[in-house]
């Protein structure tokens, strides 16, 4: 029989996060301060433009507001609570407070796949089949795939959070890493997991394999199409409209599945950190620069909102 006779679970866990020095610690609370500002900024910037301006209310950006309000999510559960204990020390975390950061990291990383995914059909269809795009990535079907990817998301995180809720921990409460991640969860319980280590590795094929293989597929076609127009110039100009994406999925994937392979096969704590690290805190700040830089209608969007901008202020005096 698993478990403890007495405590389900506990009150607090302790989050080990990571060993330092105490200019270490400073190092680390400074350059995780500021990437996590440079996350803020940049990710509300592509909200409010996304929001203000109409030139780009097309479906690519509609997608991309959802990816930055994913990243605000994500980012916002489990970085404050870094800030704290680095700059304190004080590594506890109630457990309500741990299963509210299981809840927002697992609902964030299946919605951001599957608006990534959402984003690499548009682009096909954008590529593949450019006088239908209209009616074919119609304001309806944009909501629903938005939609869906929110309450996927939702529901996938509601039921681990409840099954995680359910385990005992008697043995261990230290949570080996700088969040309350379900692997790092599962593997300080004293409860049988086998159960739940089956229904992830379902999960993983049919929220994590099938969108990423789609992704995949929809650039093959892509890239095929591409291949058969005759000018350089549309060759170059079919292609840079799918760069963007392409970088998006190529810095959340990379060390998405790295990540996935460590914790599977390799139990080196201090590496996994720092792909955490990674995928959760350098590619939310790195996404809003992956679609500005070189962007247009960004940079244009920007030029209209503080023209407006300027001109009420003219008019004010």
């Amino acid at each position: 029989m698993y478990g403890c006779p007495n405590q389900s679970i506990p009150v607090k866990f302790y989050i080990v996060a990571f060993s330092a020095s105490p200019a270490g610690h400073l190092s680390l609370f400074i350059g995780v301060l500021l990437m996590y500002l440079m996350t803020i900024l940049g990710n509300v910037t592509i909200i409010t433009l996304v929001c203000a301006v109409k030139k780009i209310h097309t479906p690519m950006y509609f997608f991309l507001c959802n990816l930055s309000f994913l990243d605000l999510i994500s980012t916002t559960s489990i970085i404050p609570k870094l800030l704290f204990i680095t700059l304190t020390q004080d590594h506890s975390i109630s457990i309500h407070g741990c299963i509210a950061q299981l809840f927002f990291f697992m609902l964030c990383g299946t919605g951001v796949l599957l608006i990534l995914t959402s984003m690499a059909y548009d682009r096909y269809v954008a590529v593949c089949r450019p006088l239908q795009y209209y009616l074919i990535m119609s304001k309806f079907l944009c909501v629903v795939m938005a939609v869906v990817s929110w309450l996927v998301g939702t529901f996938n995180s509601l039921m681990h959070t409840i099954l995680t809720s359910l385990l005992m921990f008697c043995i261990s409460h230290d949570i080996n890493n700088f969040f309350c991640e379900l692997s790092s969860l599962i593997s300080i319980s004293s409860s049988d997991a086998n159960s739940r280590k089956i229904l992830i590795a379902i999960e993983d094929f049919f929220l994590g394999f099938l969108p990423f293989f789609l992704i995949i597929l929809s650039y093959i076609f892509i890239i095929c199409n591409i291949m058969k127009i005759r000018s350089k110039h549309g060759r170059l100009k079919a292609f840079s409209s799918c760069t963007s994406h392409l970088l998006t999925v190529t810095l959340f994937g990379g060390p998405g599945i790295l990540f996935y392979i460590r914790t599977q096969f390799s139990h080196e704590e201090d590496k996994d950190k720092l792909l955490s690290v990674l995928f959760l805190i350098v590619v939310p700040m790195l996404n809003p620069l992956v679609y500005s830089l070189r962007n247009k209608d960004i940079w244009e969007a920007t030029a209209a909102i503080t023209k407006r901008k300027c001109t009420r202020g003219a008019f004010s005096f």
